[in-house]
């Protein structure tokens, strides 16, 4: 049911208003999630802006929901907080700050005019371009802040009401949504626009949408499944991740179309859905509320190798109302004796958390290429470790360190220090190297050296077909990334991985390579892997069951 009244004409925007606006957005942004999340300049299965800014939004919508206050500087504040507290990935980081500079310029009011917003917004992207260290023009600060300040401009220069004004608001961010691959030239190549803009722009058409008296609703599915957003988020966008292996029978392994299949899966209610044929095995990865089907119908193809299911809404309760994200810890008993240092880790597979604890992490937070952690998970794990003096947290992808950063201003009672390691290689390299006698100063000095010293490389699989810096890639194909370079591209993925390796030993600089192989992978093949770099370089070769997600191999080079 909607919120608005029904208004010919808006001058004021009161609590109710207010509320409805931020429904409204947030209804329209967790719609169009997964057209954003595939905005990726990579073709890879992490894309996940859309996911990861519907999350803090639906946060955010919470605590407004949960204000039960007449001023709408409260709900604002109570709404700013719940944005910070749930922001996951750097877009989402960023609109948290955009509504925490939106309720600096309103705190106060009761209720606001055009006037008012006009204003506020335009703090949002000062506020917005301040919490970041190094901002990038293309991205969500440029649309914010180009929309903000031709929408206020006009507003000066001839005052409106507030329907115009947000028309012109999305007017502006469109346009300039449209350009950002004009400031940064790989989305112009990869032929998308910035996804985190992309983003914002559905959060302000659903506030525009409101103001124009028809706000933008949950779908019917999701509103009869439970009238919770968060929860209907949740189960609806991830539901059970299912992953097989199936082995095709003799009739089909000639005749297997993977576009068929594909259809199938769809038809009953599978997102984020990936099948690779590789000659007689079929690997497919479905989120779908319905696993059991899914299996059906992969059983029909032959026998299955491996099969897996995981509930994801268990593994990210944290959107749920009153739901605790349980972060994996080393003991169950609580250990309360004083300790200087306290290490928080992210990582994702059994393996790779193993090793993490097995060299000195203090909890390891479940999260990684997908599923990035918020703000408050970072927050209860460093209560958790209220016995330590001081907190290094090690986010392990680019698109954590925001997150974590917001809890050293969360908490800034805490000596939180978070070390900017952009991949699990460089943070595993980084924690097995942490002095725990050492001073601070020297330990951040020393673990900067160690992770500068990281080149990072994958192996993954392509979600869609693209041209990137040459290399033509199509879905379903094998990918390696040596840093952000797709080197290679192909069905074969042992082939894929040797031309990887080859470009890696063009470095001679380096004495040290980790392979880190992931779930389903081929023991054939990293015995392979291991005689290639022996009879290939003269490299320390060592090689990690890591039983991670997404990713087939993760090798680091030191």
């Amino acid at each position: 049911m909607s919120m608005w009244k029904g208004y010919s004409s808006m001058n004021k925007i009161n609590v109710e208003d207010f509320k409805g606006m931020i429904r409204s957005g947030c209804a329209n942004l967790e719609n169009h999630a997964a057209e954003i999340n595939t905005l990726n300049v990579f073709p890879v299965p992490d894309g996940d802006t859309g996911t990861n800014m519907s999350m803090t939004f639906t946060n955010g919508y919470q605590e407004a929901v949960k204000c039960t206050s007449d001023s709408i500087s409260d709900v604002a504040k109570a709404f700013s907080r719940g944005l910070l507290m749930g922001a996951r990935g750097n877009s989402g980081v960023i609109t948290s700050q955009i509504f925490r500079g939106f309720y600096q310029h309103i705190d106060g009011k009761s209720e606001i005019e055009t006037a008012d917003v006009a204003q506020a917004f335009e703090n949002g992207a000062r506020v917005a371009y301040k919490a970041i260290m190094k901002p990038v023009e293309g991205t969500i600060l440029t649309v914010i802040r180009e929309a903000s300040w031709y929408a206020n401009h006009d507003y000066e220069t001839e005052p409106f009401d507030l329907e115009t004004y947000f028309k012109k608001l999305c007017d502006y961010s469109a346009e300039s949504l449209e350009h950002t691959p004009d400031y940064l030239p790989v989305l112009k190549e990869v032929g998308v626009v910035d996804s985190g803009g992309a983003g914002l722009l559905k959060i302000l058409e659903g506030f525009k949408a409101y103001i124009d008296g028809h706000p933008f609703d949950f779908t019917e599915k999701k509103e009869e499944t439970q009238m919770n957003p968060a929860l209907m988020l949740e189960n609806e966008e991830f539901g059970y991740c299912t992953e097989f292996i199936i082995r095709l029978d003799e009739n089909y392994v000639n005749t297997f179309d993977e576009k068929i299949l594909k259809k199938k899966l769809t038809d009953m209610g599978g997102e984020s859905l990936v099948v690779v044929k590789d000659d007689d095995l079929v690997k497919v990865h479905v989120h779908t509320l319905k696993p059991g089907d899914a299996l059906n119908i992969g059983q029909r193809y032959g026998e299955f190798i491996k099969l897996k299911i995981e509930n994801m809404q268990e593994q990210h309760s944290t959107i749920i109302a009153n739901a605790q994200t349980q972060p994996l810890k080393k003991e169950e008993k609580k250990v309360k004796e004083p300790q200087k240092y306290g290490i928080v880790a992210v990582a994702a597979g059994e393996g790779v958390t193993k090793l993490f604890y097995d060299l000195g992490a203090d909890v390891v937070v479940s999260g990684g290429q997908t599923m990035n952690p918020s703000t408050e998970d970072f927050v209860k794990v460093v209560n958790e470790l209220d016995n330590c003096e001081n907190i290094f947290i090690f986010p392990n992808n680019s698109n954590i360190i925001l997150a974590a950063k917001q809890t050293q201003s969360v908490m800034s009672e805490r000596n939180i220090y978070v070390m900017e390691t952009k991949s699990i290689q460089a943070g595993l390299s980084a924690v097995g190297m942490f002095n725990k006698e050492g001073e601070v100063d020297d330990i951040i000095a020393d673990l900067e050296d160690v992770i500068a010293n990281v080149d990072a490389s994958s192996v993954t699989y392509a979600i869609k077909d693209t041209s990137y810096e040459g290399v033509e890639v199509k879905e379903g194909d094998y990918i390696a990334i040596a840093g952000h370079t797709i080197v290679a591209s192909g069905k074969d993925r042992r082939q894929v991985l040797f031309t990887l390796l080859d470009h890696l030993f063009e470095n001679k600089e380096k004495e040290l390579i980790t392979v880190i192989y992931g779930e389903g992978s081929d023991p054939d093949e990293i015995a392979d892997v291991e005689k290639y770099i022996g009879e290939h370089s003269s490299l320390e070769c060592e090689v990690i069951d890591g039983g991670q997600p997404v990713y087939s191999y993760l090798i680091g080079l030191e």
